[in-house]
């Protein structure tokens, strides 16, 4: 029994010191899954990738962050969509390691993934914080 604890905790200990959220890490080049991924990513701004269910109420809240966050920075990042309900995204699900809703993905003005934040619903001050850090 003391061995399979020993395991467990280095396998836990290693999960959790990598990231544990899966899909491409941070600085890598942002997959381009989808158009509006393409059209985001390509604009040279900060971009918030936001995989998301429309009618999911976790969702919904981080949606309103987001929308507040853009309304108080004006135009210096831009959102991504990313649907659970619409099969043409279900690639870029994939691609990012998305596994759990909602979920955000930040990316640099150079088209790089900068941070992947846990699943959840992230602050308005998390998201204000991470986006003050990257260029």
């Amino acid at each position: 029994m003391g061995k399979i604890a020993v395991v467990a905790s280095l396998f836990a200990v290693l999960f959790f010191s990598t990231g544990c959220q899966g899909g491409p890490g941070k600085n890598t080049p942002a997959p381009q899954s989808t158009a509006e991924l393409k059209q985001a990513i390509a604009s040279g701004k900060k971009t918030v990738v936001f995989f998301m269910n429309p009618a999911g109420i976790p969702c919904g809240q981080q949606n309103e962050i987001l929308k507040k966050l853009y309304q108080d920075r004006g135009v210096s990042f831009t959102i991504a969509y990313v649907s659970a309900i619409r099969p043409e995204d279900e690639k870029a699900f994939y691609d990012y390691g998305i596994r759990s809703l909602p979920s955000l993905v930040l990316v640099d003005s150079n088209g790089n993934i900068s941070r992947h934040f846990p699943p959840g619903i992230q602050s308005y001050d998390t998201l204000a914080q991470a986006m003050n850090s990257i260029q």
